[in-house]
């Protein structure tokens, strides 16, 4: 990252109430993987509503590309390339956003494989796929907290936000690494809530259902498949990136002072109980 973008520190005075609460204006906000699908329509949103999104993928050429999407749309962005499954780069990216901006208000663990698996059966996963899936899934998002909570700690404020998938609750098949890697998400955001809430930081899960985005998939599901889960689904229309943009926006805000430790479906009522 080496355009240096001023931006103010979030004041919480004069501005009356609500709008205050819910304000991203000028909040620094670490999107990983969001160089492409749900973390590029995050980034966009975001710096829609005033913050400043720093996307981060391995892909620096998407990220370039995101970027220059939001400066010319009058929005404020940084692009920085990023590998979470490796510590030392995971621990370089946040030291430049600290040394940028000063400070770093909210992280969005996004970034996770998927689209590139192929379906097998779990007895045919190869133990380097497996190792790589749980790499970047799991390892990555705890890498990423564990490099902001000191910033977050010091600031006495933050928020972060991690991402499962109701892939856990259907228990899907022949993506077992998948599975057991979003499943962990949700134990270690429970986990991270406890160690961190007195510090005044918040950490919440999101768990989408299937989200139709851009990126290309290894194996695409099947017409019938999609029909049947709409029709599961008390929201009978395919869910997108900006399905996902209120409830992380929310969850960012002061306005979301006494929620943490949640895991929240975000899936059209696919898990809605009677």
């Amino acid at each position: 990252m080496t355009e240096h973008i001023k931006v103010q520190a979030p004041q919480d005075s004069g501005v009356p109430g609500w709008a205050r609460d819910f304000s991203l204006t000028d909040r620094v906000v670490l999107i990983t993987g969001a160089g492409q699908g749900i973390g590029r329509e995050l980034a966009r949103q975001f710096a829609a509503a005033g913050a400043v999104p720093v996307i981060a993928d391995l892909n620096m050429g998407n990220t370039e590309r995101v970027k220059a999407e939001i400066i010319e749309s009058g929005g404020r962005a940084s692009a920085a390339q990023v590998d979470i499954a490796d510590a030392e780069s995971v621990n370089g990216l946040v030291k430049s956003v600290v040394d940028q901006y000063g400070r770093l208000d909210v992280l969005i663990n996004n970034a996770a494989i998927f689209a590139t698996l192929d379906k097998r059966k779990f007895e045919h996963i190869p133990l380097e796929e497996w190792d790589r899936v749980m790499r970047v899934n799991i390892t990555g998002p705890f890498l990423c907290a564990r490099a902001v909570a000191p910033i977050m700690r010091a600031a006495k404020w933050g928020r972060i936000i991690n991402i499962s998938s109701d892939a856990v609750t259907k228990g899907v098949m022949n993506y077992m690494h998948y599975v057991a890697s979003k499943s962990a998400m949700i134990g270690m955001t429970n986990a991270m809530a406890r160690e961190l809430g007195e510090d005044g930081i918040n950490v919440n899960c999101i768990r989408p259902g299937a989200v139709s985005t851009e990126v290309e998939r290894a194996v695409n599901p099947t017409v019938e498949l999609r029909q049947s889960q709409l029709m599961q689904q008390c929201l009978k229309r395919s869910m997108l990136p900006t399905d996902l943009v209120g409830i992380m926006m929310f969850l960012s805000t002061p306005a979301s002072a006494f929620i943490t430790g949640q895991t929240i479906a975000c899936d059209g009522g696919y898990t809605h109980s009677s």
